[in-house]
């Protein structure tokens, strides 16, 4: 048995039955037990968020950045390779019912991702250089062991945090670009590679900050430019569009045929592929969100909340269906072709050599927007674990922006010298996807009676629904009954 066979067999594995009906379960509780907030409450939404008139791009004091460019890093590490190229790969392996799927978890997943979102601000708390912190880690040790005094907290902390720092395996982007570009001009893949990974560590080097003012500047721009592109291969395939939405729904429930050169789904495989790539994409549930939303200057966790359940519907219910439409809309999906080589074949149908060349520059700018996001997704992970060892914690800094970009490049590596496809990519992409969803789920659980009184609160103070308590602390910081809890039981 070959490391593929394993890796494949180790993927169905951990996206079976138990974790899929776990993630749906949890999703559906949410979305349900908190009225469907999001979709009500959508119009409240945008107009606090990217409808918002102040002026949300600079800098605030006090540790903390903006709401807006918090959105932005936050969207520029989901909106990525998966909206593009993951959305192909689903399609290519799951069939057209995959993008059903897709959906399904993304609507959970508005509420699930403003959940975490507001639960890591609620227990963020300020570092000794006077940043502001929140994560998923805190909301486990803080929340779970500290206020509920429940021990198993901090080891769910760490196992999520260790999980979630694996999700480098994934190379961050580097092996979708050198496909890409491979597919559309037949450049080495590997050369290809390379010189983006050196891109990235020009701009790693520049610092986050740097990295906080291109997503504000590129991560709009790209998202619209791209959308524009795949509405105009929707209107010029127009007459499809009825054919299509029946293909998904159909697939979704009874799998797909084989045809053309693709080879056949069950049910199964287009929930898997589905379930998946959205969680990938969108990040909804696997705890990323407070990582970048806990440095935030906001009036209230879950306003922060809002953007993210804006993130996941800009995501995955306007970008990845776009791609998907767009991709069924020109028929190349029944062509044998997987991941970005699917998704380049059908913007070159759509407008011959121009689709080549405006596929790899979408793709690059959605590839440069997840590696630099993740990577400070991966440095705040060591803050975490190693915040009790400073000076091992500068070392392990040191040390890790000299290993990211090996990584990546080692990723690709990997599937490009065993002579794999991209569905190797997407399968270890799969695996590392898997964990944090779990140990994440399990935490939000745990804290949903915290969540639903941060959510009653904020609908009593903003939207006149229910009665504030003047008693009720907005953030534990400030409750100084939570924080004697907090101290008394992290010192156990």
């Amino acid at each position: 048995m070959t490391i593929v066979d394993i890796l494949n067999k180790l993927d169905g594995l951990l996206w079976g039955t138990p974790l899929l009906a776990f993630a749906i379960v949890l999703g559906a509780y949410y979305m349900i037990r908190g009225k469907f907030f999001p979709f009500v409450h959508f119009g409240h939404a945008l107009k606090n968020t990217i409808l918002e008139k102040s002026d949300q791009s600079t800098q605030v004091d006090s540790g903390k950045i903006s709401p807006y460019r918090a959105f932005c890093l936050a969207v520029g590490g989901a909106v990525g390779m998966g909206n593009i190229s993951g959305v192909a790969s689903a399609i290519a392996v799951g069939g057209p019912g995959a993008i059903f799927w897709m959906w399904v978890w993304a609507f959970f997943g508005m509420m699930v991702k403003t959940a975490e979102t507001s639960l890591g601000l609620y227990y963020r708390r300020k570092g000794p250089d006077g940043k502001y912190n929140g994560s998923a880690m805190d909301y486990m040790e803080r929340g779970i062991k500290g206020e509920m005094g429940l021990k198993f907290g901090r080891p769910l902390a760490i196992l999520f945090a260790i999980s979630l720092f694996l999700m480098v395996l994934q190379g961050s982007g580097a092996y979708t670009v050198g496909e890409t570009l491979n597919a559309s001009f037949g450049l080495n893949l590997m050369a290809v590679v390379v010189v983006y990974v050196l891109f990235v560590v020009y701009l790693l080097i520049r610092g986050e900050n740097t990295i906080g003012k291109i997503a504000e500047k590129i991560v709009p721009v790209m998202c619209c430019v791209y959308l524009l592109g795949t509405l105009v291969i929707l209107v010029l395939n127009i007459s499809y569009l009825p054919a299509m939405f029946a293909g998904i729904f159909k697939g979704a429930f009874t799998g797909t045929a084989a045809t053309g050169g693709f080879v056949g789904s069950a049910v199964s495989l287009a929930v898997r592929q589905g379930i998946a790539r959205s969680v990938y994409s969108n990040e909804a549930g696997n705890g990323t969100s407070p990582l970048i939303h806990g440095s935030a200057d906001t009036i209230h966790p879950v306003r922060q909340g809002l953007w993210g359940a804006v993130e996941v519907f800009c995501d995955t219910i306007i970008v990845c269906t776009c791609s998907g439409l767009a991709i069924l809309a020109t028929q190349t999906w029944t062509s044998g072709s997987t991941g970005a080589a699917l998704g380049v074949m059908a913007f070159t149908d759509a407008y011959g050599e121009f689709g080549r060349y405006f596929l790899g520059i979408m793709t690059v700018l959605f590839a440069f927007t997840t590696s630099t996001t993740w990577y400070l997704f991966y440095q705040s992970i060591l803050d975490y674990l190693l915040k009790k060892r400073p000076s091992a914690l500068k070392t392990a800094h040191r040390v890790f922006t000299v290993i990211f970009p090996l990584l990546m490049v080692g990723n690709a590596a990997l599937v490009y010298f065993s002579g794999s496809s991209a569905d190797l990519f997407w399968t270890i992409v799969s695996i590392v996807t898997a964990f944090p969803l779990f140990f994440n789920g399990i935490a939000l659980f745990a804290l949903r009676k915290k969540f639903w009184a941060l959510l009653d609160d904020y609908k009593a103070r903003y939207l006149g629904i229910g009665q504030v308590d003047p008693n009720f602390h907005i953030f534990a910081e400030d409750d100084p009954e939570v924080m004697a809890k907090i101290r008394k039981n992290l010192a156990d």
